[in-house]
């Protein structure tokens, strides 16, 4: 067990006055983010740990939690069924929704209305009624069809496993469904694909409250990436390729080392002694994206490190982040991010929180 598990801290009032959703705790008036995370009937026991187990490690610089998990039910505290042979105490009630700042719901395989014809059912439409306006909201893998069901993702974009994305898409015209992605984040409606996706998606949420360097100590300490190249493309079944075929992993890893440097594609082609158009085929097959994407993704994260972690200058940090110009990389940062690479900095550099909206939607 990792110590900073064994840590206690004394639980919070359950009469707070609940805060602006989705902003992170201020030094001056501290208070832990709330999340609530729903369980459903025949939830899975994985996905209902994740939240609580990426939620559960970020500190301030006091030691102090900055987020506050709590595990509730539609009905009164008691049992929950999950899709393992045991089940599990539940001590909150629905009314546990009304003072979250994050809502979060995993996937759940025991909700027909809602999987066969996209209705909810009484307790839980009452149950999600009880959420503040503003809330941010979150859904792990198929969690995304309670959201759906509830007409949250009208005319939104949004994602889930990819095996299910033709089944929800048809269920759910209205809704511009994704399944190329690890998670899509709209601002304050995040959602994604399935099950170890929703790692991916609760560390992007840490990370937009708080900034990389607090989001990679919490992967580290839960020995996952802190972030994974490409989406769900990479995870569908294909032939099994030839063991003699060559990779693009050694490109990638030359590119990582050489980001500050003008790199075409030729030149990662080249590492693997392949076409141009053979390495983007197998890099597609690998990664998920296009080396194109793949490099802006690279620089932009590497961007965003140096802007929290260092007082080197915009432009400086265009050019080690291998955008050339603070104009490029002010128009990258803009694309992925929504905001300039000064207000970025402003937000993070400082230890602050403020979320940052994000386009990057997993790729």
């Amino acid at each position: 067990m990792d110590p900073a598990d064994r840590a206690s801290d004394a639980p919070a009032p359950d009469d707070r006055t609940p805060a602006p959703s989705s902003r992170a705790p201020r030094a001056d008036a501290f208070r832990p983010h709330r999340v609530a995370v729903l369980a459903l009937d025949g939830l899975l026991p994985f996905e209902l740990g994740i939240p609580h187990r990426i939620f559960g490690r970020p500190r301030d610089r006091h030691g102090r939690r900055l987020y506050e998990v709590v595990t509730c039910s539609v009905r009164p505290p008691g049992p929950v069924e999950t899709d393992a042979d045991f089940a599990i105490h539940v001590g909150h009630g629905p009314e546990a929704l009304a003072t979250a700042d994050t809502v979060i719901v995993p996937a759940s395989y025991e909700l027909g209305p809602v999987y066969e014809r996209g209705e909810l059912t009484d307790e839980l439409a009452a149950a999600l009624a009880l959420v503040r306006p503003g809330t941010r909201l979150a859904s792990i893998c198929t969690g995304v069809y309670v959201l759906a069901a509830a007409g949250l993702l009208d005319g939104r974009p949004a994602t889930t496993h990819w095996a299910d994305a033709g089944r929800f898409q048809r269920l759910f015209p209205r809704i511009g469904v994704d399944p190329d992605v690890l998670f899509v984040d709209d601002g304050d409606i995040l959602t994604s694909a399935g099950v170890a996706a929703g790692i991916d998606l609760c560390l992007h949420m840490v990370r937009r409250d708080h900034g990389t360097a607090v989001a990679n100590e919490v992967a580290r300490r839960t020995v996952v990436p802190p972030h994974r190249d490409g989406g769900q493309a990479q995870y569908i079944r294909r032939p099994v390729p030839d063991p003699q075929q060559a990779s693009t992993t050694g490109a990638r890893a030359w590119a990582l080392g050489h980001l500050h440097e003008p790199i075409q594609l030729r030149d990662m082609a080249a590492r693997e002694s392949m076409s141009v158009r053979t390495f983007t085929r197998r890099f597609r097959e690998e990664v998920g994206v296009s080396p194109g994407q793949w490099l802006t993704q690279q620089r932009v994260e590497r961007a965003r490190h140096l802007l929290e972690s260092t007082d080197l200058s915009v432009d400086r940090v265009a050019r080690d982040a291998g955008f050339g110009s603070a104009q490029s990389m002010r128009q990258h940062l803009q694309a992925a991010l929504g905001v300039t690479p000064t207000a970025y900095r402003r937000t993070f550099r400082a230890g602050g929180g403020a979320p940052v909206p994000s386009a990057s939607a997993g790729r």
